[in-house]
């Protein structure tokens, strides 16, 4: 049987939202240069935004990302870490990533935190002595 269209037995696929674009403001103090420090916006998937390099960042985002593991996640309180100082830079990063909450802090006070923070270049801006 033939059903004319806009026959009520005719129902259109209900369209997919578009899933919100992962958003994250990264906050970067006392790098002792004025180009560092700020606030900036990094919108991925598509990257864009006021970050530097907003491309490089969400490129090296979602090479930290794995199914089950908080790419964000601190350094574990048991860890041994070399005594070493890599200066009083400090960021945050607030907002949502692969659908999850995201409030983390970033510092250089022990060799651990110096490798997080490096992990996350370029979303952290390189530190160089």
């Amino acid at each position: 049987a033939d059903v004319a269209i806009g026959s009520p037995s005719v129902t259109a696929p209900i369209p997919l939202l578009p899933r919100p674009s992962d958003h994250l403001t990264v906050t970067v103090s006392d790098s002792g240069k004025a180009a560092k420090d700020g606030t900036y916006e990094l919108y991925c998937h598509p990257a864009r935004g006021t970050h530097t390099d907003a491309r490089g960042a969400c490129d090296k985002l979602d090479s930290l990302t794995r199914w089950g593991k908080d790419a964000f996640a601190g350094v574990p309180k048991d860890s041994k870490c070399t005594m070493q100082y890599g200066g009083p830079i400090t960021a945050r990063v607030t907002g949502t990533w692969a659908g999850r909450p995201v409030n983390a802090q970033f510092k250089r006070t022990n060799g651990c935190e110096i490798g997080r923070w490096d992990r996350f270049v370029p979303v952290l801006p390189a530190v160089t002595s």
